[in-house]
């Protein structure tokens, strides 16, 4: 079952408009979580508002925003004064512009959304705004108001509907010369890059995302099953990395098959797939209850060399 739209309104492209439906296009629900619990009674935590002066506990009535100034002194936003600026959604996607994939830098990219016609109606327009953004291979440019804020949208196709991406602002994205400024310029040689590129060719791919597993998940639902079974948890090792002395001795175990790499002509062998499962159905059920129903995943969708964050 579809999760509920997080916004719902209208798609216009100059005189065309067609009704649309703005979906998350991904999610974490499936992740183990954890609570936080009293060691010595095995209750959950419950956090409480404190004043940080007196420590006595805050209704949230008495509760209200302020905008820091110094250490102690903060000036007081009323939620009046906030609705005020507040901007009223005009539940509408506005098209402004249509630019070049290439010319998105993938810093400003925040999240994706699936965006779907609302409704019987409007999927002729829709379709001829997919069809054209598709056509002239170009990503539009629009805005949208989504929690009293207005955001960027990046729109392009996505098989028969669209992928809106919201975008940061400018001021949101830190200048990478404060982190790459001491690094040293270092001239690297022919041969080096001669046997880097060769490493590269033999570990050439493409991207699936079925091959790759979040191991981590993976270890935590393997420790909550062995607990709830009642199984000893022994530690395990962890690996030592290792200080590269000589680059170009370590280039060249790469290319003839040293630890850990692949020698020529030799592709490296693919790990076996893992049915995708939620995580539901991939802790052990517990006992007296009945185990969830199995769901059959939908593969992920391959989407164009274009990052998000």
């Amino acid at each position: 079952m579809a999760p509920r739209a997080n916004w719902k309104g209208f798609l216009r492209l100059s005189l065309v408009t067609c009704p649309v439906a703005l979906y998350p296009a991904t999610s974490e629900s499936e992740k183990v979580s954890f609570n936080q619990l009293n060691r010595k009674t095995g209750h959950r935590i419950k956090y409480a508002k404190v004043d940080a002066d007196t420590g006595e506990e805050v209704a949230n009535e008495d509760i209200v925003k302020g905008y820091k100034v110094d250490t102690d002194t903060f000036n007081e936003v009323t939620k009046e004064e906030l609705e005020n600026v507040a901007l009223e959604s005009t539940r509408t996607i506005e098209i402004d512009e249509f630019v070049d994939r290439s010319e998105i830098d993938p810093r400003y990219l925040i999240r994706p959304y699936y965006l779907v016609p609302d409704g019987k109606v409007g999927h002729d327009a829709f379709a001829v705004i997919r069809e054209t953004i598709r056509e002239m291979n170009k990503v539009a440019i629009g805005r949208v108001v989504l929690t009293n804020r207005k955001h960027i949208i990046a729109l392009e196709p996505l098989d028969k509907g669209l992928m809106g991406t919201l975008l940061r602002y400018p001021y949101e994205v830190r200048s990478a010369d404060e982190y790459f400024d001491d690094i040293q310029d270092v001239k690297v040689t022919k041969d080096m890059l001669d046997l880097a590129k060769h490493i590269v060719n033999q570990k050439a791919g493409h991207f699936e995302p079925d091959k790759f597993e979040d191991q981590y998940e993976t270890a935590l639902i393997d420790l909550i099953n062995q607990k709830r079974a009642g199984k000893p948890i022994a530690a395990k090792e962890r690996p030592r990395g290792e200080n590269v002395v000589d680059l170009m001795d370590a280039l060249r175990k790469s290319i003839g098959g040293g630890a850990g790499a692949t020698g020529p002509g030799k592709k490296s062998a693919k790990k076996p797939r893992k049915a995708a499962a939620g995580q539901k159905e991939m802790l052990m059920p517990i006992a007296g209850k009945k185990p969830a129903k199995e769901t059959t995943a939908k593969k992920p969708v391959a989407r164009s060399q274009r990052k998000s964050a």
